[in-house]
């Protein structure tokens, strides 16, 4: 679990980052931050949820 939302927030924010530096802006590091780590939380959610009553997964 933890593996997801580190990795989700520091890509997005490496991203981020690069953006920044590349487009002269300043505010595009912190949204990828934000972005990793909602995403993270998602696929958290998702990959340990618990099935529910006739799914198929």
């Amino acid at each position: 679990m933890v593996g997801y939302l580190v990795s989700g927030v520091a890509f997005y924010g490496f991203v981020g980052w690069l953006l920044d530096r590349w487009l002269g802006t300043s505010f595009l590091l912190p949204i990828g931050i934000v972005f990793g780590a909602v995403l993270g939380v998602y696929l958290t959610w998702v990959r340990f949820r618990e099935p529910t009553e006739g799914s198929s997964e």
